[in-house]
């Protein structure tokens, strides 16, 4: 793709990372958005909608539940699930898609399109777009579509219009591939609802600000509830928008450790994983500079993991800066250690966690028996796991229907 914002640009970058590298033809519609944006974010009319919207209609502020049974069967720190899978349809994607699609609308905009990978962004914005009148379409790997197809139902359901890519794996990147090409030829009535903190400038930053929302209740929430900050904050990490969110408002908060659990699929020492930040190298794709899981020859590689949300060759640009400052520990958890988590927090606490979300569980599975018992981790449910159900009884060996 053309670079059409040098390397000495600061605009949207989070030290090395992020920038805009985009087409010429694209460039215009990146400037109308992010002048729309800066100025929509501080508008009181913009601000008090979006927060009506998620009070009324996204079901915030979403829950901190207390694990008691599972802080007492591990034997360590007190344990506090953000409970981002009980907003409406069922995930932390509703949060951002609000912001987006209420800005679209400011914008003049009449159809809206979005890529996705597990499906939950995809019901997110056919779920707004219905609730706001807009046309929706959806792009979605082949492969993904198959694995969530309870999922790809719902956004038809929704009226959304589905396309299932079947180019190169049939997943996420290929998903936004397509998005961002559909994007490139109808940019006058259509905004593109990026679903991750990826992407060019300014879609790292506004969807980090719209996602904020769980890091600033979970701070209020717990100071209310122990009079203490966390210890720890743990979420999963694809793209890295559930993580961005809860991780935000602690950013400078150095007494508080900050946790970012990716897709190690079948181990970060194999090709059949997607743990970027323990196996990517710096590069330019999907509009920015970040870490990338790329070949001998640099070109991006395909990437395995059980979990579609997590199964994405890349990382948002902040993560890469937050790790390479050190603030932020990012580290691999398996299919198989993932897997288990599922089983574990459904079978401790009644809660069926999305699959993506369990990889942040299962770490929590190791840390909490290694603190003190006076001591709290904060995990982010990031969603549900209704759509899960049958891809993991086919991983346990049980045949059910979907």
């Amino acid at each position: 793709m053309q670079e059409t914002k040098s390397e000495t640009n600061q605009v949207g970058r989070f030290g090395e990372y992020g920038g805009q590298y985009i087409p010429e033809t694209l460039m215009s519609e990146i400037d109308r958005l992010t002048e729309a944006y800066d100025h929509y974010k501080d508008d009181p009319d913009f601000k008090a909608e979006l927060k009506d919207l998620l009070i009324n209609y996204a079901n915030r502020p979403s829950l901190l539940y207390h694990a008691e049974r599972m802080s007492a069967d591990l034997g360590g720190a007190q344990i506090y699930f953000k409970r981002e899978d009980l907003n409406h349809t069922g995930s932390h994607k509703i949060n951002n898609v609000l912001g987006q699609v209420l800005l679209a609308k400011r914008m003049g905009k009449t159809r809206i399109i979005a890529e996705t990978g597990a499906g939950q962004h995809g019901v997110a914005t056919a779920t707004v777009a219905a609730l706001m009148g807009m046309e929706c379409e959806i792009f979605m790997g082949k492969l993904d579509t198959e694995r969530q197809a309870l999922n790809v139902y719902r956004m038809e359901l929704l009226g959304a219009k589905v396309h299932a890519i079947s180019t190169g794996t049939g997943t996420l990147k290929d998903a936004v591939n397509a998005a961002m090409q559909e994007w490139t030829r109808r940019m006058d009535d259509t905004h593109y609802v990026i679903g991750s903190t990826m992407g060019p400038h300014p879609f790292p930053t506004m969807v980090r600000d719209f996602q904020s929302v769980i890091s600033k209740e979970i701070k209020a929430q717990l100071l209310k509830e122990t009079g203490k900050l966390p210890d720890a904050v743990v979420a999963c990490v694809g793209g890295g928008s559930n993580a961005i969110g809860a991780f935000y408002h602690f950013i400078n908060d150095p007494s508080v450790k900050l946790i970012g659990c990716e897709a190690a699929g079948k181990g970060i020492h194999t090709d059949k994983t997607a743990a970027t930040l323990e196996t990517g190298r710096i590069g330019i794709f999907h509009g920015m500079k970040s870490l990338f899981c790329q070949d001998d020859d640099g070109d991006i590689a395909p990437v395995y993991s059980i979990s579609a949300g997590l199964d994405y060759p890349g990382i948002g640009p902040e993560h890469a800066a937050l790790q390479a400052s050190k603030r932020v520990q990012y580290v691999g958890i398996t299919d198989d250690e993932a897997v288990d988590a599922f089983e574990y927090i459904a079978q401790t606490e009644g809660i069926v966690a999305a699959i993506e979300s369990s990889h942040a569980v299962a770490y929590v599975r190791k840390l909490a028996p290694t603190m003190r018992k006076d001591q709290i981790i904060v995990c982010n449910l990031s969603g549900r796991g209704d759509k899960d159900v049958a891809a993991i009884a086919r991983y346990r060996g049980v045949n059910i229907h979907d």
